[in-house]
């Protein structure tokens, strides 16, 4: 699915100069009763305190002020029901919509599904959620597991009207745009370009679950089974150096990320 560039109507600044919100008050924003629609209200399953596994999975990616990426975890969401629609645009940009975190599948499928009965493919015209493949070591086994980049958001690509507007707000799950007040603040080029770049790379990224200073320990190598104290990371070079006690001396080994575990 490719992702196209959305050009800046809005004139804002950066967007990072808006994220003075607090995130637990996104976070902890119910679903409002208008926005389920009595024929929508069994399209999505309402969190609970027992639905740990499939946040699991979306985990976001540690490093992403690396990239230049903003902080849309701690962007403002409007999600006030009374809020007016905003001011229409006709050319087509990228926004961001906020949803409980882990049921950001289902809130695609439901928006994809209002956008076909609703004949709206003429206003909305993508609808992505940035992933990025990830190699985790657990339990000394090795998986490539798919992780979610932003937690709780969805991109929409669509021209802001006030009916392209309604139909993604109402949409079952979807808790608010992104944005101050009424207007949907929509992503600058250089920022879509940034999540493209993450979600296109060649090689999956390593999970790294240690610190320095942390005692870990080697799981593959003529070390292996040995335990030591990381005292260097170098996420460049995805190479870890670990202080191992050999014959009674501290002892530097460098190793791979994926030869070692948090112990």
């Amino acid at each position: 699915m490719s992702v196209q560039e959305p050009q800046d109507q809005f004139g804002r600044e950066s967007v990072e100069d808006e994220i003075e919100e607090s995130q637990d008050s996104v976070d902890e924003t119910p679903l409002a009763d208008s926005d389920v629609s009595p024929s929508d209200a069994e399209s999505i399953d309402v969190p609970t305190d027992e639905s740990t596994s499939s946040s699991e999975e979306s985990t976001p990616v540690e490093d992403s002020e690396e990239f230049g990426i903003p902080a849309i975890e701690s962007m403002p969401v409007s999600s006030s029901d009374e809020l007016p629609a905003p001011e229409p645009t006709e050319e087509p940009a990228w926004y961001v919509i906020h949803c409980y975190s882990g049921y950001e599948n289902k809130v695609r499928h439901n928006l994809e599904q209002r956008i076909e009965t609703m004949g709206m493919k003429d206003k909305i015209f993508d609808v992505v959620i940035p992933t990025q493949e990830e190699i985790e070591v657990k339990d000394g086994k090795r998986r490539t597991v798919e992780r979610h980049i932003f937690p709780g958001y969805v991109l929409v690509n669509m021209a802001l009207t006030e009916e392209s507007w309604y139909v993604v707000r109402n949409t079952p799950g979807v808790t608010g745009f992104v944005g101050m007040g009424n207007n949907p603040t929509p992503l600058r080029p250089e920022e879509v370009a940034q999540i493209v770049k993450r979600m296109e790379a060649e090689a999956p990224t390593v999970k790294v679950t240690f610190k320095v200073g942390e005692r870990v320990r080697i799981i593959d190598g003529p070390f292996n089974d040995f335990r030591g104290v990381v005292s260097e990371i170098d996420m460049e070079r995805t190479k870890v150096r670990v202080m191992v006690s050999f014959f009674g001396r501290e002892t530097p080994v460098e190793l791979d990320f994926l030869q070692v575990e948090k112990a």
